[in-house]
């Protein structure tokens, strides 16, 4: 149990690295980063203590959104059974990332039709009646003999619907086109926070059976230390043990009821954090059905797994499009300069009341040229060149991060597979030292501080098989997220019961 907590407290150690990109048209949900070895608070929730970090100058609590969910439903009485699988689905359904990446789909394609009304026809109709009087001498400076001076009142309709058409605005179809990439971005955008939401699910899922398996270590352990105790006093009373050996007992026990305690408040807490991400209704209590016992899993070629992300990450042909969409959105900067052509014209019916009317029409070609505008051409290329070279630059940054992820994955990997190895047999070992100590304390050959060293041995190898069979199964999924399939080929990945 020791070990097992020195493991949580490397967890929520971990800083939270992605989630705060500024873009320029759209925003979409905090991206948490993937697993590393040292934490994994930023996916996990870190339940047990409040983890601040430092972002691009700003102070923000590591509770990204893709821990949040929207809850559906209602509670049943019964718990449920919670799959991993079906733990997906809702994730997928309900995680607060899932559906503010879906907003910002919905926001970047509202943005493109804003942009492509600047080319589609504008038809707009009006109609008005009213009444004039007119002085003709104020009018029209004259006085005709035999007209009053004062004409009217008179009634006055008109009825007509105007229509104006851009005929050629480069500065509009190039930010047309720049609208197009942006909302492929945000759908690219959309779809890694689906490799995201699986990622956290995962993660938060394998934290649960580890919370689990704590338990039911400690479970065990408390069992040992309670039939420790009940033969130290049956030796007492026989005259073979002493009064020493019974309160060493005692106190083992006490110690092995505390840790229970604790284990099963952890796992009370973290099914807590996965109900919420995964938008389980309030007060819904479940059961982990899902385990995932050791799977070796058979990996590509380095080279070829990189090569793989490069082609598969989502999260990469979104930062594309927005390298896109601001080469785009620097054109048409450039194109204020260039002259614009576009037709206005309209046709309704006039006369002093609809009965008496007459078709009109009016009709105009414009050409607009600018000549000066005090410099806000210059100005709105210079800040779309900021734009892009900051584009270009994240986008070179996160090719270099997806490499480092892969090799990051593969490290863990093969490290985590050989911890697995090492703390089996360390269990097995610590487990026959505790029935050789106990058939020793029975045959009165040493007392029991060698029973209880052997079993404080025993829980501390099994809390470090636990915590590393978590960690491999991470590195597994940390493996399919880094390469891009997370969403698609966890259950291959995992390989569960």
């Amino acid at each position: 149990m020791r070990l097992r907590t020195w493991a949580k407290a490397m967890l929520l150690a971990a800083p939270l690295y992605g989630g705060l990109t500024a873009l320029a048209q759209y925003s979409g949900p905090a991206t948490p980063a993937p697993y590393n070895p040292a934490g994994l608070s930023e996916v996990t929730g870190a339940p047990r203590a409040a983890v601040q970090v430092e972002q691009n100058d700003i102070r923000i609590e590591s509770q990204s959104p893709y821990l949040g969910g929207i809850p559906s439903g209602e509670p049943s009485s019964a718990p449920m059974a919670l799959s991993l699988e079906r733990a997906i689905a809702l994730g997928l359904k309900n995680n607060l990332g899932g559906v503010l990446a879906t907003d910002a789909v919905t926001g970047a394609r509202g943005e493109r039709w804003q942009a492509l009304s600047e080319l589609l026809p504008d038809v707009v109709t009006g109609t008005g009646f009213g009444v004039h009087q007119i002085k003709l001498r104020s009018t029209i400076g004259l006085s005709i003999p035999g007209v009053p001076l004062v004409v009217g009142p008179f009634g006055y309709f008109d009825s007509r619907a105007y229509l104006t058409q851009s005929v050629f605005d480069w500065e509009s179809i190039e930010r047309e086109r720049s609208s197009a990439a942006q909302l492929k971005s945000a759908d690219f955008s959309s779809q890694d926070a689906r490799e995201l939401i699986v990622l956290v699910i995962v993660s938060n899922y394998l934290l649960a059976i580890s919370d689990q398996s704590e338990v039911e270590s400690a479970t065990s352990q408390r069992d040992t230390a309670k039939a420790l105790f009940q033969q130290a006093s049956d030796q007492k009373t026989a005259g073979v043990a002493s009064a020493v050996d019974v309160l060493r007992s005692e106190v083992e026990l006490q110690s092995r009821e505390q840790e229970l305690i604790s284990a099963q408040n952890n796992l009370a807490k973290e099914k807590l954090v996965l109900a919420r991400a995964i938008g389980l209704p309030l007060g819904q209590s479940y059961d982990i059905t899902t385990r995932f016992p050791f799977h070796q899993l058979m990996t590509p070629n380095l080279d070829q797994a990189i090569q793989s992300a490069y082609n598969g990450r989502a999260d990469l042909q979104s930062q594309m499009d927005r390298v896109r969409s601001a080469e785009l959105a620097k054109k048409a900067a450039l194109a204020e300069r260039y002259p614009s052509l576009g037709v206005e014209t309209d046709y309704g019916l006039s006369g002093v009341n609809p009965g008496i009317s007459h078709g009109t029409v009016d009709a105009a070609v414009t050409l607009r040229i600018p000549i000066f505008q005090g410099g806000k051409v210059r100005g709105d290329v210079l800040e779309a060149d900021a734009l892009l070279a900051r584009d270009e630059q994240e986008l070179e940054d996160l090719r270099a991060r997806i490499d480092q992820e892969v090799r990051d994955a593969y490290l863990d990997l093969e490290a985590t597979a050989q911890e697995v190895a090492v703390e089996k047999s360390a269990v097995t070992l610590a487990t026959r030292t505790l029935e050789q100590s106990r058939d020793r304390f029975s045959s009165g050959v040493t007392d029991n501080i060698e029973v209880i060293q052997a079993q404080d041995a025993l829980a501390i190898a099994n809390d470090a098989y636990i915590a590393s069979l978590f960690s491999y199964n991470v590195a597994k999924i940390s493996l399919a997220r880094a390469t891009g399939v997370a969403a698609s080929r966890y259950a291959e990945y995992l390989g569960g019961d």
